[in-house]
């Protein structure tokens, strides 16, 4: 049937006219009056057949596409998207997963298939074409001048941070700027690190294998208890979306944490790694732009772009910053000094904010796809942390062992974490970490009801 056909019963007199078209093609495609693989009209040819103005029938066009309801490729234009296979009918049984797919529900990794491979490669071949022969030289071990200078300021535009382009130091990923910073804590005999509890199993991990102790640092609805830092002259926090329950860090507790740091002479590690999604609250600053100068900001193009692409940066104390250049200059040199520049033009550009508005439209109907298919699958799980990032956590009732639970998921082809492996020393309800961003809605409702199969 032709789209035209389909939209025979679209009212364009009525007000809310592009929410209406998105409902109209939305049951046209679930109901199958527009088959899969079916190709679209463009939207300027979509908007004359239907007398309305273009920008409705891109809009429209977005939204579907961000659902994964439609596919839109730069020279085949905009598809219907292969219908999705059914949920599986047997109880447990395992979902497949593509070679090359991240694992249905499996938290911390991005839709990798959003990756704006066209963008990167416009900013690469710019990058490579202007770039003057000294570029080629080892660079500054910060990063490339120009980098810096784009970081700090999207830094300063998006996030409220304080850093001029001398303060930024380009990193291979978040790992590595936790390391430099592991690196400089040691030399000065700063070996003890406060952790939230509950927090990243992975970072954990990693301040341990640089040879520091850690001490927990209970979370509640407020955020990291600061009065639990005890003798621990540095701590790592997630305040912008603490992970993993997603509480923001509360206005006293961040005054609490700037003064303990102050007094003590302490350092806050900040890791803002995926604060630029965000749904259904105002932007958080980061606690860097209130404190520079006991503040280490960390973050990354992990969440935003691809974990592949290994793009960090690391915004360290005036007073930190010899130490950490010196590191960071025995670690690598400097790193590619192509890819920083390819990133710069990216970001100069304006194709690092596009990229993101598309990616946030899209984990928005990913999330609220997530959310309802618990509220119908697993109606007894209490769900948090959904107004921001790129994960939920499905609080279970008391006595689910989480742990066998997640085992089981894995064993059935999707990949939460169980909550009680993200806590350190203290005690809590059972949970799963769930992550949206990988798949499409369809598909994220399919993997719970074979999680739901689980319990």
């Amino acid at each position: 049937m032709a789209v035209r056909e389909a939209l025979l019963d679209l009212d364009r007199d009525l007000p809310g006219i592009g929410e209406r078209l998105v409902g109209a093609l939305r049951e046209a495609i679930a109901q199958q009056r527009i088959a899969p693989g079916t190709r679209l009209p463009s939207s300027r040819d979509l908007a004359a057949d239907l007398g309305l103005s273009r920008g409705v029938v891109v809009a429209a066009y977005e939204q579907l596409t961000a659902e994964g309801r439609l596919v839109s490729r730069r020279g085949s234009g905009t598809t219907v998207a292969p219908a999705p296979p059914p949920a599986p009918a047997v109880a447990g049984e395992p979902v497949a997963v593509p070679p090359g797919r991240v694992a249905p529900l499996r938290p911390g990794v991005p839709d990798l298939g959003m990756f704006p491979r066209a963008a990167w490669r416009r900013a690469y071949e710019r990058a490579l074409a202007t770039a003057a022969d000294a570029d080629l030289d080892y660079t500054d071990p910060a990063g490339v001048p120009r980098l810096r200078s784009e970081l700090a300021s999207y830094l300063g535009r998006v996030r409220a941070a304080r850093a001029g382009a001398d303060g930024v130091v380009v990193t291979t990923g978040a790992a590595q700027a936790l390391s430099l910073l592991g690196r400089v804590l040691a030399a000065r005999g700063l070996t003890e690190v406060g952790v939230e509890d509950p927090g990243s199993a992975g970072i954990r991990g990693h301040l341990l294998a640089h040879g520091l102790s850690l001490r927990p640092v209970p979370v509640d609805g407020q955020g990291a208890v600061v009065s639990a830092l005890g003798d621990a002259r540095a701590v790592f926090v997630t305040p912008a979306h603490q992970f993993p329950t997603g509480v923001v860090l509360a206005p006293g507790r961040r005054a609490e944490l700037i003064d303990w740091a102050r007094r003590t002479g302490g350092l806050i590690i900040e890791d803002d790694y995926d604060a630029e999604f965000r749904y259904d609250r105002d932007p958080v600053g980061c606690l860097q732009g209130v404190a520079p100068d006991v503040v280490a900001l960390v973050g990354s193009a992990s969440k935003a772009l691809a974990p592949g692409l290994r793009r960090g940066w690391l915004v360290p104390p005036p007073g930190w910053l010899d130490a950490v250049r010196k590191a960071k200059s025995d670690a690598d040199m400097g790193g590619s000094a192509l890819e920083q520049l390819a990133f710069a033009e990216l970001l100069a550009s304006g194709g690092y904010d596009r990229h993101l508005r598309r990616a946030r439209r899209a984990q928005r109907a990913r999330r609220d796809a997530l959310v309802a298919a618990l509220r119908t699958h697993l109606p007894q799980a209490r769900i948090s942390g959904v107004a921001a990032g790129l994960h939920l956590v499905v609080e279970l009732p008391s006595g689910t062992d989480d742990r066998t639970l997640a085992a089981r998921a894995r064993a059935a082809g999707l990949g939460p974490l169980a909550l009680s492996e993200l806590r350190y020393g203290g005690d809590g309800p059972p949970g799963l970490v769930l992550g949206y961003a990988a798949q499409t809605p369809d598909e994220l409702t399919a993997a719970v009801v074979v999680l739901a199969s689980q319990l």
